[in-house]
């Protein structure tokens, strides 16, 4: 058995243990404390964290996500870190009503009850939960999702919410070559069951906050704020919301009844389809022509939300989507002078890609 050491979080005290075979990060979602976090890869650094006392090595991580001068000075990706010793760790992103009210990491043995596209690369997976029978998560978290078959998994936002405990819709884009989504096609089927680990991710709405939410997604990123605005629907909430949804053709939009029905119910809302690929005045290319209620703005996201939105620093944004459409708008809202703790977005990153050390 792995020797155990005691991990000392500052400045938030919280003290916790950890085994020398796991990840400081693990460690932390056993024992019910939500650390920041993205990937869990190495690749991001919603991690990165600062050693002020104790042995820590690393597994292989991206020098993008810390370099070889901030290891030097003692930074650290706890995803990717193992103790030692006893250490003491200041945490350098935090959410304190986070870090001890998260939802416990949960193992769930599902079955699969339909696969639907959703558009030519868009693709419905909706699960039952059998082991145990329901799955605990919070609107806009993601879970793991294994590969039949194999050790490897890949990361999946639910687009469902705690309305329906027992059973999750997953959106998921499918990619030439991808080793899960080309199972959507050929592979699995329903009634096959897979097993679900999580949940992961802080994309979550913050209990009790009053600003105006702008959500800024596209492709399967749809599926994390559609959960958000199920349950802003669900519970009555009065803020304002403005969802900016980058496609690149009409075909490639989905889901906008529910997305207008789910508007009806909150206070102030408003739906914007922006499509790369479209011109002014004409359909998409393939034809397709936009869904009744919608007027569409043409050109990337990042552009339609930079012409209409005049006050972004006093809103809460929360971001989703392919990975540069998430760094445009992460560039973009560091201009307008939006502050950090009012952005959210989980990070994404594809297991082939990895610069390690």
């Amino acid at each position: 058995m792995a020797d155990t050491h005691k991990i000392y979080f500052e400045p938030v005290d919280i003290e916790m243990e950890v085994g020398e075979d796991e990840k400081i990060l693990d460690a932390a979602f056993r024992q019910g404390i939500h650390l920041m976090h993205g990937c869990r890869e190495g690749q991001c650094s919603a991690c990165k964290s600062y050693i002020l006392e104790g042995e820590i090595q690393m597994e292989r991580y991206s020098t993008f996500a810390c370099n070889d001068a901030e290891v030097e000075e003692g930074y650290v990706l706890l995803c990717r870190a193992h103790a030692f010793s006893d250490c003491t760790i200041e945490l350098l992103n935090f959410d304190e009503d986070e870090l001890l009210g998260g939802v416990p990491i949960q193992d769930v043995r599902t079955r699969v009850t339909a696969i639907e596209p959703m558009t030519r690369d868009i693709v419905s997976l909706r699960l039952t939960a059998i082991e145990p029978a329901t799955y605990e998560f919070k609107p806009g978290q993601y879970s793991d999702i294994t590969i039949p078959g194999t050790d490897e998994h890949r990361s999946f936002s639910m687009a469902t919410t705690q309305s329906t405990p027992g059973e999750v819709e997953f959106l998921i884009k499918k990619y030439p070559g991808g080793r899960f989504s080309a199972l959507l096609d050929d592979g699995l089927s329903v009634g096959d069951e897979l097993h679900v680990n999580g949940p992961y991710g802080s994309f979550t709405i913050k209990d009790g906050h009053a600003l105006p939410v702008v959500c800024i997604g596209g492709g399967a990123g749809m599926a994390p704020i559609l959960s958000l605005l199920r349950h802003l629907n669900e519970t009555g909430s009065t803020r304002p919301v403005r969802f900016y949804y980058g496609a690149r053709t009409a075909a490639d939009l989905f889901y906008v009844d529910e997305i207008l029905a789910l508007g009806e119910g909150l206070r102030d809302f408003e739906f914007v389809a922006c499509l790369s690929e479209s011109l002014p005045g004409a359909g998409s290319p393939d034809g397709g022509g936009m869904p009744p209620g919608v007027s569409p703005e043409f050109g990337n996201v990042t552009d339609v939300v930079a012409r209409r939105e005049e006050a972004l620093a006093k809103c809460e944004v929360y971001l989703c989507g392919p990975p540069p459409m998430v760094d445009a708008a992460l560039a973009f809202l560091e201009q307008q002078g939006v502050p950090n703790d009012q952005v959210f977005h989980d990070s994404f990153t594809s297991p082939v890609t990895v610069v390690t050390t």
